[in-house]
C-alpha cells in the first residue's frame, strides 16, 4: 500500500511539474523570440527559415528606435506619468485602506464591492465622457490628462490590497504609539508603513505596470507626440506600408525587460504582500 502511494505521488508531482514547465515554456518562448529579435539585423528578422540566434548581433534596432523615432520622449512620458500616478495611488490608498480596516464605519462590505466593481470595469465605456471632459477643462495633450484617470482606475485595486494588510498588523501596536502620543498619521508613518511595505511594493508594482503598458486612454487623451507614452508610441512606428519588426522588438524589450527585472528581483515582496493580505484578509 505504502509503494502504491508514493508511487501515486510521484506521478502527481511529475504532472505538477510537467505542466509548470509548458507553462513557463508559454511564457518565456514569446518573450525570447522578442529578445533575439531585437539583436537581429532587419534582413534578418523576417528571414526564412528563422533564425532563433541573432548572427551576427547587432544593435542596429535599437539605434533607429532612438534615432528615426522620439522613443526617448516616450520613455520619459511614461515614467513620469506613471510614476506620478504610482505615487497618488499609494498615498490615497494608504490612507483609505487605513480607514477602512482599522476606523469604525457603516458600510464598509458595501464600499468594498464598489471599489472592485470600479477595478473591473471597463476603461472603453468611459473613454468617451472621459475625452469631453478634459476637453472642456483644457487638460488633453497633457500629463495629468493620464495621471488623473490612472490614479481613479487603479486606486481601488490597491485600497484592497492595502487594507487587507493592515488588517494582519496586530492593533497592540498602534495602541503602544497612542500611549506615547503618536497622533494618527505619525502612526501610520512610523508603525503601521514598516510593518506593510510588502503590502505597499505589490501595490506600487502593479500600479506602476498598469499605467506603464496601459494604451486605450494614452491613445485617446494625448495626441501630441510630445505626451505620448511608450505604447502608443511604438504602435505608431512604420508607415501604410512598412513594419518595421525589428525596431518594435528593439523598443519592445527596452520597455518590457527593466520592468520584468524589477519584478524578478522582488517576486517575494510580490508574492508575500498578495498572500498576507488575501490570507489574513
Amino acid at each position: 500500500m505504502r509503494n502504491r502511494s508514493r508511487h501515486k505521488q510521484r506521478r502527481v508531482f511529475s504532472g505538477v511539474n510537467l505542466a509548470a514547465l509548458l507553462v513557463f515554456l508559454f511564457i518565456a518562448l514569446p518573450l525570447y523570440w522578442m529578445i533575439a529579435s531585437a539583436f537581429k539585423t532587419p534582413a534578418n528578422v523576417g528571414a526564412s527559415p528563422p533564425q532563433y540566434l541573432p548572427h551576427p548581433a547587432s544593435v542596429q534596432n535599437f539605434n533607429v528606435a532612438f534615432s528615426q523615432n522620439t522613443f526617448g520622449r516616450y520613455i520619459v512620458n511614461s515614467v513620469i506619468v506613471a510614476v506620478a500616478a504610482t505615487a497618488l495611488v499609494l498615498v490615497l490608498g494608504t490612507l483609505a485602506g487605513y480607514a477602512m480596516a482599522r476606523l469604525p464605519m457603516r458600510g464598509t462590505f458595501t464600499i468594498l464591492v464598489i471599489l472592485l466593481m470600479i477595478s473591473v470595469f471597463p476603461e472603453i465605456a468611459v473613454v468617451v465622457p472621459l475625452y469631453a471632459l478634459l476637453r472642456d477643462i483644457g487638460w488633453l495633450n497633457s500629463y495629468q490628462a493620464l495621471i488623473i484617470p490612472y490614479t481613479a482606475f487603479f486606486l481601488p485595486f490597491a485600497i484592497w490590497i492595502l487594507r487587507n494588510y493592515f488588517l494582519a498588523i496586530p492593533h497592540e501596536m498602534e495602541e503602544s504609539a497612542r500611549i506615547d502620543g503618536a497622533n494618527p498619521l505619525r502612526t501610520i508613518w512610523s508603525i503601521i508603513l514598516p510593518q506593510a511595505w510588502p503590502g505597499l511594493f505589490t501595490a506600487a508594482i502593479f500600479t506602476f505596470t498598469a499605467c506603464w503598458t496601459e494604451f486605450l486612454m494614452a491613445l485617446s487623451f494625448n495626441v501630441s507626440n510630445d505626451y505620448r507614452t511608450i505604447p502608443v508610441g511604438v504602435a505608431l512606428f512604420g508607415s501604410q506600408f512598412t513594419v518595421p519588426y525589428g525596431t518594435l522588438f528593439a523598443a519592445s524589450v527596452v520597455a518590457v525587460v527593466p520592468i520584468g527585472i524589477l519584478v524578478f528581483i522582488f517576486r517575494r515582496s510580490v508574492v508575500s504582500g498578495l498572500t498576507a493580505g488575501a490570507v489574513k484578509g
